[in-house]
């Protein structure tokens, strides 16, 4: 028996008999080449490209045929990266200026993207560069002839190991046979990650090695919850797996049970739980975990890695798909979150010492105000649909705040004189993730329609402490008494304005932390949809009565340490009662 350690991408645990693919990168040479060739090797190159675009197209037309078009929005985001000229003309003048052939200037082209996604902070986007290096990994192999090992047919249970997995190779697997996947790289925010939770497939990533043993047939354990891959596992461990993946299914089967309940407390009091989503391909799963729409939608993914801004309609026609993933219940898109350094190509962006606090979000859509009206647009017209809210993220005064409501309003304008129709009363709030915006919380509130607040930067930049930073992990703390502080701050400026106070951040998941954001008196909490459940769970099981005392305990010690310990020797307590 042989334990492997990865990450938890999706959760589930599924015992079978091993299958390994090769999906392994394409081995390129790198050589070089005399100036006459060079025509011939860019030509090379565009061939290689337009051959991997028709091979992407047919298989977005089979699978649609096969599988309905639910989650072709994969394949499309890989065909928009083919599209992008930048791939071609990086790679074309690496050709010309370094003289070497077409598959070393690919491989160098995919390089420089790595080390550009490596230096983004959010790990949603950094974790975006897996759907670059399929796509370049898709167009070596068309240069160098080789062809993708097809799926094995295998009239038993299998788990398939493989090197990388994208969300094109997850969409063509028989899930009746397939009972989990583990990959050598890869995350759990990856998009093959994120198709794995929507299709309810237990998966582990970043098992360095998997694949290089010969255990092609071995009895496998994937556990989903724990990151663990245990391989030829001997009895008394098979069944103690199997015993926790029984009572795994059988709490799900549970939770499933409570998703069409209402998410109140036992005295009544109501909380909107809705779901932080990417892709249209999650908001079904929302829905099915009981989530009330989206709180949250990152539209992060349509601008990263281009050479020309989205336009109007093709944002439009995204903002759809995902409205009618959840439709009839309210979409909340927060309006591009990222800096302009990490998007497009030729942008006049000076190189940033810091990005994080640097010419990104509100800052860089105020700094571009014609690109910034093409979103709300889009946004605005999707409105006709159904209820759609838009937030402004990483506000740090009024002055942003106003002009831009200033520029929607402008949108507004637009549209009407064009007889486009929109919803003319659409909710605008702003994202709370500054300490400056806790500050002027009350001001703030005033110019608003609603706030939600982004935990993860909240904490980072009220704590001074990079999230991403293993050395400083352990001071990471959201139960710090500064983050509570400006939590119930937050809320107080929110009510006494008579808007909502949401929070979109991690700390909505962790159900250790629900009777503190319903004592403080959040409105709505947005989170995975993974978490949904679990979280009213706990809700259903609360007094707002009970949870305002917790709460107000909590402001009672001055280390994170001793608030966490006080907070679990509540709910304990609450859990002996509720047994008794």
């Amino acid at each position: 028996m042989r334990t492997f350690s990865g990450i938890a991408a999706s959760p589930g645990i599924a015992m079978g008999r091993l299958c390994v693919i090769d999906r392994r990168r394409a081995v390129v040479p790198e050589y070089p080449i005399p100036s006459e060739a060079v025509c011939h090797e860019t030509a090379r190159l565009a061939q290689a490209i337009e051959n991997t675009r028709v091979e992407l197209e047919a298989l977005k037309s089979r699978l649609a045929e096969t599988s309905g078009e639910d989650h072709l929005f994969f394949i499309e985001i890989h065909l928009m990266i083919l599209a992008d000229d930048r791939l071609i003309n990086e790679t074309t003048e690496i050709i010309k200026t370094g003289m070497i052939n077409a598959e070393g200037a690919l491989r160098r082209t995919l390089h420089r993207y790595r080390e550009t996604f490596a230096s983004i902070d959010d790990p949603y986007l950094r974790e975006r560069i897996s759907d670059v290096e399929t796509v370049i990994e898709r167009v070596l192999r068309s240069m160098s002839g080789e062809t993708a090992e097809p799926f094995p047919q295998h009239e038993g249970q299998i788990i398939i190991a493989a090197h990388d997995f994208s969300p094109a190779d997850m969409l063509q697997i028989n899930r009746t046979n397939v009972l989990a996947i583990i990959t050598e790289i890869g995350g759990r925010t990856s998009h093959t990650a994120i198709l794995a939770r929507a299709l309810d497939l237990p998966a582990v990533m970043g098992v360095e090695g998997i694949t290089d043993l010969l255990l092609d047939g071995v009895a496998v354990i994937v556990d989903g919850l724990s990151g663990a891959v245990i391989v030829d596992p001997d009895q008394e461990t098979f069944q103690s797996s199997l015993r926790r993946k029984q009572h795994y299914e059988y709490v799900e089967y549970e939770l499933l049970k409570t998703a069409p309940l209402p998410a109140v407390t036992r005295d009544g009091h109501s909380m909107q739980l809705r779901g932080n989503v990417e892709i249209p391909e999650e908001g079904a799963s929302v829905l099915g975990h009981g989530g009330s729409g989206v709180g949250l939608y990152r539209t992060e993914m349509l601008f990263m890695n281009r050479t020309f801004m989205p336009d109007e309609e093709e944002q439009l026609a995204t903002y759809q798909t995902m409205q009618q993933a959840v439709a009839p219940h309210p979409l909340t898109i927060r309006t591009l979150d990222a800096g302009g350094d990490k998007l497009l190509d030729g942008m006049d962006q000076a190189a940033e010492a810091n990005p994080a606090l640097g010419v990104r979000a509100i800052r860089l859509s105020l700094s571009m105000p014609d690109e910034f009206k093409k979103q709300l647009r889009a946004i605005l017209r999707v409105s006709a649909d159904g209820p759609v809210r838009i937030m402004f993220p990483m506000i740090s005064g009024m002055e942003e705040v106003r002009t831009a409501k200033a520029l929607l309003e402008e949108a507004k304008r637009e549209l009407t004189a064009s007889g486009t129709p929109f919803d003319s009363a659409v909710q605008v709030g702003v994202m709370i993730e500054i300490p400056a915006a806790v500050t002027l919380a009350d001001l703030l509130a005033r110019e608003v329609d609603f706030f939600s607040v982004g935990t993860n930067d909240l904490i980072q930049y009220t704590l001074a402490i990079d999230r991403g930073n293993e050395q400083l992990s352990h001071l990471y703390q959201p139960l710090h008494p500064a983050v509570l502080r400006s939590l119930r701050r937050i809320v107080q400026a929110a009510h006494g304005a008579g808007i909502p106070a949401c929070l979109c951040g991690e700390m909505a998941g962790d159900p250790l932390y629900l009777p503190v954001l319903l004592g403080l008196g959040f409105d709505e909490l947005s989170m995975g949809a993974g978490s949904i459940l679990r979280v009213k769970q706990i809700l259903r099981r609360c007094t707002l009565e009970r949870a305002a005392r917790i709460a107000e305990g909590c402001f009672a010690f001055s280390t994170a340490a001793e608030v966490e310990m006080y907070l679990k020797s509540q709910i304990t307590m609450d859990v002996a009662e509720s047994i008794d």
